[in-house]
C-alpha cells in the first residue's frame, strides 16, 4: 500500500513544485497590483455632451473657429431700461429695517434714480470692450470669454496660462480690477515680473454672454469638460486655474477630471461636505481644544460658535438657494422682466456676502467696496443678455444630481492647490479640513480682509496670493 502511494506523493510533490510558486506569484502581483491601483488617481471621465437645441448633427465636425466679439448696445434697449426704471413700484420699508429683510427699499430707490439719470451704459459698454472678447461654439452652444495677453514679457520669461472662473450673482466683469494686476505686475508694484500671466475668463454657459443649455443636465462637470476643451481650442497643454463660487466647483472638477493638464489649482472658497461621527466629534472638541483636531487659532476664531456660523448665518443667506435648486424658472420670470427687481436681488447679495455685519447698515454697506457704477455694470450684463433664469437653472441642474454637493469629493486633487480664506466668506474651510479633498496643499492663506466676491472687491490681496502660490509651484 505504502509503495503503491509514492508514486501518487511524488506526482503531487512535482504539482507543488508548480503550484505554489504560481500561486504565490499570482498573489504577490494581485497584491502588487492593488497596492498600485491604490495609488492611481482616480479621475472624472470627461464623457462629451451636447446642449444646442434639437438633436446633435450626425455629420459635420463642430465649428472649432474663434471669433472676434464686441459687447454692442442700442438707444432702444436703453429707452426700454429707462421706461421699466421710470414705472418702478415702490415699497415702502420698515423702519430701522437695515438689510434685514432683504434689499432696503429707501437705499434701493436712490440706486434706482442713480441708474436712470447718472449710470451711462455706452460708457460702461467701452470699458467692458477694453479687453479681447471671443466666441467659439463647443457642444453646440456659443462660449464667450476675455483672453488678456501682457502687452510686455521680459526677456526669457515664461508667461503662464490662468483660466479664471466666476460664480452666481457675478459675472466675467469681476476679474477686470484684477487682470492688469496678473498680466502686467510689474507696473502695478507687485513684483519684478517674475510671474506673469495670460489671462482667460470665460461666461459660464447660462450666463452674461455664453449661450444658455438648451438641454437639460447642464452641471459642473460639463462646464469643466467644456472650459477643458476652450484652452485645448486655445493651443495651451497644461494651464493654472482659479476660482470662487461656482468657479470652485469647476475649477475642482478640472482638476479631477484632467489632471495632467492643470499646472496648479488656486480657490478663494472651498466646499467640504463632509459628515459623519469624527468631523461631529472634531467640530464639538474644537471649541475647547482646537489644536486637538488639528484647527488654528485663527479657524477657530472663524468658526466658533459654531452654531450661529454655520447653521443660521448659511440659513439666512441661503433662501435663494432652495428657489434657485428647485424652482428656478418661476421666481426668475419677475426678475427677468424687471430690471428694479433683478438689481435688488442681485445686489442684496454683493452686501451681505462681502461682509456679514452690512446688514445693519441701511445702505447695506454696499457703496464702501464697490461704486455703484461697477455694480450697476455686473447687474447689466444681466440684463441685456437676459440670463438671469439660465444662470439661476445651474443651481438646479448641479443640485438635483448630487443634492449635497459632494459626489465628487471621493476623487481625491492631487494637483497643486491653493487655498485664499477670506474672513468675511460665509464658509470657513479649515485646511485639515480641506485636506481630506484636496491632497496637495501647497499655500493655505489665512486672507487679512474681504469676503465672497475677492476678486473684485480685494484684486491686490488675491492677485499677490496666486502669485506667490504660483511661484512655489514653479519653484517644485
Amino acid at each position: 500500500n505504502t509503495i503503491s502511494c509514492l508514486p501518487r506523493s511524488f506526482e503531487y510533490s512535482q504539482k507543488n513544485a508548480v503550484l505554489v510558486p504560481a500561486a504565490t506569484l499570482g498573489v504577490g502581483g494581485m497584491l502588487l497590483y492593488w497596492l498600485r491601483s491604490g495609488r492611481k488617481i482616480k479621475t472624472i471621465d470627461m464623457g462629451d455632451g451636447w446642449w444646442g437645441s434639437g438633436e446633435r448633427p450626425l455629420k459635420g465636425k463642430e465649428d472649432e473657429s474663434i471669433r472676434p466679439f464686441k459687447i454692442e448696445t442700442s438707444d432702444r434697449e436703453i429707452e426700454d431700461l429707462h421706461q421699466r426704471l421710470d414705472h418702478f413700484r415702490f415699497t415702502p420699508h420698515v423702519e430701522g429695517a437695515a438689510f434685514h429683510y432683504g434689499f432696503n427699499s429707501s437705499y434701493l430707490r436712490k440706486v434706482v434714480a442713480y441708474w436712470r439719470n447718472q449710470f451711462d451704459w455706452r460708457k460702461q459698454v467701452e470699458v467692458l470692450n477694453k479687453y479681447p472678447h471671443f466666441h467659439t461654439t463647443i457642444e453646440g452652444i456659443d462660449i464667450h470669454f476675455i483672453h488678456v495677453k501682457p502687452s510686455y514679457v521680459p526677456h526669457g520669461r515664461a508667461v503662464q496660462p490662468l483660466l479664471m472662473v466666476h460664480g452666481w450673482p457675478g459675472s466675467f466683469y469681476e476679474f477686470y480690477k484684477i487682470i492688469p494686476l496678473l498680466t502686467e505686475p510689474a507696473r502695478h508694484g507687485l513684483n519684478e515680473g517674475d510671474v506673469v500671466f495670460e489671462v482667460i475668463c470665460p461666461s459660464i454657459p447660462g450666463y452674461g454672454f455664453s449661450e444658455a443649455p438648451h438641454q437639460k443636465g447642464f452641471d459642473s462637470i460639463a462646464t469643466a469638460r467644456i472650459f477643458h476643451k476652450l484652452m485645448n481650442r486655445l493651443g495651451f497643454k497644461e494651464y493654472y486655474l482659479q476660482g470662487g463660487d461656482w468657479g470652485s466647483r469647476i475649477t475642482t472638477n478640472m482638476a479631477q477630471m484632467l489632471p495632467q493638464s492643470v499646472k496648479g489649482l488656486h480657490l478663494n472658497v472651498v466646499f467640504i461636505n463632509k459628515q459623519g461621527l469624527g468631523r461631529m466629534i472634531s467640530i464639538m472638541l474644537g471649541a475647547y481644544v482646537p489644536w486637538l483636531v488639528g484647527l488654528s487659532r485663527e479657524d477657530a476664531r472663524r468658526f466658533y460658535p459654531f452654531v450661529q456660523k454655520n447653521v443660521y448665518d448659511v440659513l439666512r443667506e441661503s433662501g435663494y438657494l432652495h428657489i434657485q435648486a428647485t424652482k428656478p424658472d418661476t421666481a426668475g420670470c419677475g426678475l427677468n422682466d424687471s430690471p428694479v427687481g433683478l438689481a435688488a436681488y442681485i445686489l442684496e447679495k454683493f452686501s451681505t456676502w462681502t461682509d456679514k455685519s452690512f446688514l445693519h447698515k441701511d445702505d447695506g454697506g454696499l457703496e464702501s467696496k464697490y461704486s455703484l457704477d461697477e455694480l450697476l455694470t455686473n447687474v447689466m450684463i444681466y440684463w441685456v443678455t437676459s440670463s438671469i433664469v439660465s444662470s439661476m437653472r445651474y443651481y438646479k441642474e448641479n443640485f438635483s444630481k448630487d443634492p449635497n454637493l459632494n459626489a465628487y469629493s471621493r476623487y481625491g486633487i492631487y494637483v497643486p492647490t491653493g487655498i485664499a480664506a477670506f474672513p468675511q466668506e460665509i464658509l470657513h474651510t479649515p485646511r485639515v479640513w480641506a485636506k481630506d479633498v484636496y491632497k496637495n496643499i501647497i499655500t493655505y492663506s489665512y486672507m487679512p480682509r474681504g469676503g465672497h466676491f475677492a476678486a473684485f472687491e480685494e484684486p491686490k490681496l488675491l492677485a499677490q496670493d496666486i502669485m506667490q502660490f504660483v511661484r512655489k509651484v514653479e519653484q517644485l
